[in-house]
């Protein structure tokens, strides 16, 4: 039965996550110093749909970007084939720092997903420096008559109709393989979604059942009452969600995940300017508004130096890697 705790196929390890302020406390004084800033206006490219939780965290350090810079920070909406056709404009830009890409997790399985080619927009980014992260979470409608993650399953079990998970993006569509394999739900509907803004609408009207989700866009909706977050899927419980159990506390811990949203410059950006751009986004969390709207939405700050947040970018490459070779992408 899957309401009690079940062992995974070959679980891959998870990356252990180091306090926000530890990594604070991590970035070389060298940022300090950095002396680069723009002299014309920088624009950041969301790979995803407006209202997500990448949009939110791009709005949230770019108006304060601006006013360090004295320059604008314009963010532009860029959605469509999983994140790649936004990713694609930072990959083709001059790598100078005035064209800047904010994504998450979902861009180290890219080049996994059929009909994109085998594209690894990696090969072709720098890694410059995760913004924030918040844990993903276990959200489903408040319409459901669940409360916990094990009752979710045992009710798509026995539920007249075939429960649904809706994905927008692809780490999501691994997961949600995983869990039709690992949870005895063969017909589990999943429904693709160019960005999760959709996912929470739908969730709300229970037009969809389910997502694995980060909780950011979710949380306004949880505290309403319109959406119920049965597991966050961190290390150890959320700050902003005290009261909801880790998925390993709920008995399933291979559904682990945190979402960083992270910062990506085009190949060839030269170190000067990377370490220009963490040493301004450095100040922009301290900002107290920048740090009110990335808590408000579950996250915390972390602007971490490019090579830790390369390091990251791998481990999750290789997690991620594992579990696609068993649960593919089609």
């Amino acid at each position: 039965m899957f309401d009690s705790p079940f062992r995974p196929k070959r679980p891959p390890s998870a990356c252990a996550l180091l306090p926000a302020a530890v990594l604070l406390a991590l970035a070389p004084p060298a940022f300090a110093q950095a002396s680069w800033h723009p002299d014309r206006p920088v624009t950041l490219i969301v790979p995803y749909s407006a209202g997500g939780g990448t949009d939110a965290t791009a709005r949230a350090v770019s108006k304060q970007l601006g006013v360090i810079w004295k320059q604008p920070v314009v963010v532009e909406n860029v959605p469509g084939a999983d994140g790649l056709i936004g990713t694609r404009r930072v990959m083709e830009a001059k790598p100078d720092g005035y064209t800047l890409l904010l994504q998450v997790p979902s861009i180290v399985v890219t080049k996994y997903t059929p009909g994109l080619k085998g594209v690894d927009p990696l090969a072709r980014l720098e890694p410059v420096t995760a913004v924030s992260q918040s844990p993903a979470a276990v959200v489903v409608s408040a319409k459901l008559p669940v409360k916990t993650f094990g009752e979710f399953i045992r009710y798509c079990k026995t539920a007249a109709q075939p429960c649904s998970l809706g994905t927008g993006e692809a780490t999501a569509r691994v997961s949600a393989k995983q869990l039709a394999a690992e949870a005895g739900l063969p017909n589990l509907i999943v429904v693709n979604y160019r960005g999760t803004g959709a996912i929470v609408t739908d969730m709300i009207a229970n037009n969809v059942n389910m997502a694995f989700t980060g909780i950011t866009a979710a949380l306004p909706h949880y505290k309403s009452g319109a959406l119920k977050i049965l597991a966050t899927q961190g290390a150890k419980r959320a700050a902003a969600l005290p009261e909801v159990p880790t998925t390993a506390e709920a008995g399933y811990p291979q559904f682990r995940s945190v979402t960083w949203f992270g910062l990506f410059a085009p190949k060839g950006t030269p170190p000067a300017v990377t370490q220009g751009i963490v040493a301004a986004l450095h100040e922009a969390v301290k900002d107290a508004d920048v740090q009110q709207t990335i808590a408000s939405a579950g996250a915390e700050p972390v602007v971490n130096a490019p090579a830790a947040f390369a390091a990251q970018v791998r481990e999750d490459s290789e997690r991620m890697a594992a579990l696609v070779k068993l649960y593919p992408l089609d």
